[in-house]
């Protein structure tokens, strides 16, 4: 496991928000939000892409320090995410057809790996501090938030491998736009102004709302109910 030197009791905010024994999977949670801010506002252009892939780098190194991972993962995912990072700029001298392909297949990859490790990192946290924490429910939104990200990159690298054709409304797609139809997706609103055309995106559709309603439903609830539980011994 990847050791850590204690944390100051003066020590400055940006040191608290990146240190595991700090605010932990509260800053890592802002650091999401901030990507998934970029994401929606950011127009549909190379250098916006390249940017996407930096940010899910970073959020994926935050995961794996704030996780505790052994230290030899780090080394690993820094290779990982430099050559993701030189392979988003080297897609972009391609044809935009190929570098969306190679950001989205990117991104996907990326937001893949982050969860397993705050899914660890959570775990090995709450039996060690034999409760669960603030720090702990912070986890499970990042973990949830990081997935409808990753099937928001499928969506997108779905309709990119078919010619644009993902929504029945309209071919192609932003980034915003998958962003949208994928956490639409996730917690089951169901707008309906975007639908896939395609059984592969149905498909993908479907695993996800039902991944976002069981997670919802068991792993949210039982977090918040056991939070419940600790606070209240802790007041006796």
């Amino acid at each position: 496991m990847h050791a850590t030197s204690p944390l100051p009791d003066d020590a400055p905010l940006w040191r608290r928000l990146v240190h595991p024994d700090g605010y932990g999977y509260g800053g890592l949670l802002l650091l999401i939000l901030i990507s998934l801010g970029f994401q929606v506002g950011a127009p549909e252009q190379g250098w916006s892409r390249v940017v996407i892939v930096v940010l899910q780098s970073a959020t994926l190194l935050a995961s794996l320090h704030v996780s505790r991972v052994h230290r030899w993962i780090i080394r690993a995912a820094w290779v990982v995410t430099i050559a993701a990072a030189l392979g988003a700029v080297g897609s972009q001298a391609g044809s935009g057809e190929l570098a969306e392909i190679g950001t989205r297949s990117l991104g996907l990859m990326l937001g893949l790996m982050a969860p397993a490790a705050i899914v660890a990192g959570v775990v090995r946290q709450a039996r060690a501090e034999g409760a669960i924490t603030i720090k702990t429910m912070f986890g499970v939104l990042c973990v949830y938030l990081l997935l409808g990200t990753a099937f928001a990159f499928a969506f997108g690298l779905v309709s990119s491998i078919d010619d644009g054709r993902f929504f029945a409304q309209f071919s192609g797609g932003s980034q915003s736009d998958f962003l949208y139809f994928s956490f639409s997706t996730m917690t089951t609103t169901g707008y309906g102004d975007l639908t896939a055309v395609a059984d592969l995106g149905r498909s993908l559709a479907i695993t996800e709302a039902l991944i976002g309603q069981i997670y919802l439903v068991t792993v949210v609830a039982l977090i918040v109910s056991n939070l419940t539980r600790t606070r209240a011994r802790a007041a006796r």
